[in-house]
């Protein structure tokens, strides 16, 4: 298996990092890991919704914004690992830093 290490959408039972080694992008566990990302890109949407209606409901007391705000960071998180996971599979852009502003010109 030659291809790059694809950091997954999960972590060990103690907050580790998995990885996958593959050829194929269209593996099984490739494919799980594709359905799962969706699934938390999907799920960080609904959070989202879900916050905007608490913070905007002036009746909403600490419970409910301690709950929205508990559930944004957890999408925040999968949110995060998901973008790594994927920028990491696209070839760099040439002069393109990691934060996505351009470099000194060169060759």
């Amino acid at each position: 298996m030659n291809g790059p290490l694809r950091l997954l959408p999960w972590t060990t039972p103690d907050g580790r990092p998995c990885y996958l080694s593959t050829d194929s992008a269209d593996s099984r566990l490739s494919r799980l890991a594709d359905d799962l990302e969706a699934d938390q890109l999907d799920s960080g949407e609904q959070v989202l919704a879900g916050a905007r209606a608490v913070l905007a409901d002036d009746k909403a007391g600490e419970p409910a914004v301690r709950f929205a705000l508990t559930r944004a960071v957890e999408s925040l998180g999968e949110v995060l690992r998901v973008a790594a996971s994927r920028g990491a599979r696209v070839p760099a852009a040439r002069g393109v830093t990691r934060r996505g502003t351009r470099g000194a010109a060169g060759p």
